[in-house]
């Protein structure tokens, strides 16, 4: 289900290709392409989804996917996903919760949001393994490097330890300096644009990185703004930043604020002389229109990873 933004359907096109590479068959659905796509899409896999006995699928907060679930009868669902997502998602299945991205937490539904809620509240159900009497039950899965406290009756879940991704690139070249990962969250409405730009400039002067790592979804003003204001080269990555690490080159210190790469990261680049460093984020940095769970879930992200060194909070001069 191919996405808008050029950068990661250029991520996800080259995620196609080492898909065929290793032997899998890929279908590429220009799912968000117009008015019609969707019902395109939805008529085009109908019949696939209302026939497989396993669906596999990412991001369980899209509405694309939950539509798609209330047409499978698959008895066995996998969700796929090493995003900081998945924690909230679990938790939320665990406790009955109406399915909501995290940074959405705590703000009114939308007009489209009552619109859609019948469907996500039958996706939600879907997601709810049932018992497995006579072989009618429905098995759920989730597949993750994240960390998953709260895991529901009758969920199984999976640990991805970067196993295939260690042994298909690597191990990677090192450069003396630094390296900075970026983030989405001025994007996401989380953290003040201004703030963050001064907490990326002050993390590099104190430790020496010379380059940037984008995330997918950052903009391009942004961007410029940062890689002017700061000097720092910046690099949009054609694949995952666990694959390009484990290519290579990649800095001896990776530094990155509260994300999915701090638990990600560590894993990709196991045996190797990679330091992984994350800073917090200053309750200070966040917008006025925050959601109110948004530093308790963001100090969980860090709280939980496991083989990064933890860094003080920059204070911008």
């Amino acid at each position: 289900l191919s996405p808008t933004d050029p950068m990661t359907r250029g991520q996800l096109r080259r995620m196609a290709e080492l898909a065929r590479e290793e032997g899998h068959e890929v279908r590429w659905e220009e799912a968000r392409g117009g008015a019609t796509a969707p019902f395109r899409t939805v008529g085009g896999l109908r019949r696939l989804l209302r026939r497989a006995e396993r669906v596999v699928m990412g991001d369980p907060f899209s509405r694309y996917v939950q539509l798609l679930l209330t047409i499978t009868r698959a008895r066995d669902l996998v969700v796929v996903d090493d995003g900081t997502a998945t924690m909230e998602f679990v938790a939320q299945l665990a406790r009955g919760e109406r399915l909501v991205r995290w940074h959405r937490k705590g703000g009114r539904l939308s007009p489209r949001d009552l619109l859609f809620a019948p469907v996500s509240a039958a996706a939600r159900r879907r997601l709810t393994p049932e018992g497995s009497g006579s072989g009618r039950g429905r098995r759920v899965e989730v597949f993750s490097a994240m960390p998953i406290d709260e895991i529901p009756d009758g969920v199984v879940v999976g640990d991805n330890d970067f196993a295939w991704t260690r042994a298909r690139f690597g191990p990677p070249r090192l450069t003396s300096g630094a390296d900075l990962v970026g983030t989405s969250l001025v994007e996401t409405g989380v953290v003040d644009g201004d703030r963050y730009l001064d907490a990326v400039r002050a993390l590099a002067e104190a430790h020496g990185a010379t380059r940037y790592f984008a995330h997918r979804r950052e903009s391009a003003d942004k961007l410029h703004r940062l890689a002017v204001e700061t000097g720092l080269e910046v690099v949009r990555p054609d694949l995952p930043l666990e694959l390009i690490a484990r290519r290579g080159p990649i800095g001896r210190t990776v530094l990155s604020f509260p994300s999915t790469v701090v638990h990600t990261l560590p894993r990709a680049l196991a045996g190797t002389p990679v330091r992984v460093a994350v800073c917090d984020i200053d309750p200070t940095w966040l917008t006025a229109t925050a959601s109110p769970r948004a530093q308790g879930f963001l100090s969980g992200v860090t709280g939980t990873a496991r083989d990064v060194h933890r860094l003080a909070v920059v204070s911008p001069a």
